[in-house]
């Protein structure tokens, strides 16, 4: 399977804004944006001019980096939410929101996005009692997100749990920090979802 094994700062600093890939390190001095806020290589503080096809391509570079997704796997959740009633750019987001990785990373159980898919991969969660290793499965309300009981002394996930004070969890989930369960409470909506992210421009490219 692809995968992409440079420097994720690079990512970060190619799209121009915080993709919060590294975890606590994107709210820290040492965010790579913070200290070289231009593009990576020989030509990367030079002037940039971008097509409108351009500023669509890199619209859905950045979504697709910040939720680690490959292209295939991006298309196919586009091709989903075109099928579904409403706008296709909003239902695109709240499928991306809803995948089970991107739900464990909400909830506070690891830092990252590419941390929590590891750890769903390493069947540390139960989803309603069962256990699931696939970061691609969508979320219901009414589910609930556990850890397993020999999961819960991981170093990653304690330091993850600790850091949660610092954080805020939507409000379309919710997590008893006592007992280390999640539960989601309703469907995300658009205004849940407060990155910089222009989801007309997707629509926009795909529709080419």
């Amino acid at each position: 399977m692809a995968r992409y094994r440079g420097s994720v700062c690079r990512l970060c600093r190619r799209e121009g804004t915080k993709l919060f890939l590294k975890g606590d390190r994107c709210f820290s001095e040492k965010c790579a944006i913070e200290r070289r806020a231009y593009p990576p290589g020989q030509h990367g503080q030079g002037r940039v001019r971008f097509s409108d096809f351009g500023v669509q391509l890199r619209e859905k570079q950045k979504v697709k980096r910040m939720y680690g997704l490959l292209e295939k796997q991006f298309r196919q959740t586009f091709q989903r939410a075109s099928a579904m009633k409403g706008r296709s750019g909003e239902n695109l987001l709240i499928l991306l929101e809803r995948r089970l990785d991107n739900v464990v990373f909400r909830m506070g159980y690891a830092t990252s996005r590419a941390e929590a898919r590891q750890l769903v991969k390493h069947g540390h969660f139960r989803l309603d009692g069962k256990s699931v290793k696939s970061p691609s499965i969508l979320v219901n309300p009414g589910n609930t997100v556990t850890l397993r009981e020999r999961s819960k002394k991981v170093e990653r996930v304690v330091a993850a749990l600790d850091a949660l004070e610092g954080r805020s969890v939507p409000q379309w989930l919710e997590v008893e920090t006592e007992t280390q369960e999640g539960t989601v409470k309703q469907l995300p909506v658009r205004e849940d979802i407060t990155l910089p992210i222009d989801e007309q421009l997707i629509v926009e490219l795909y529709s080419r």
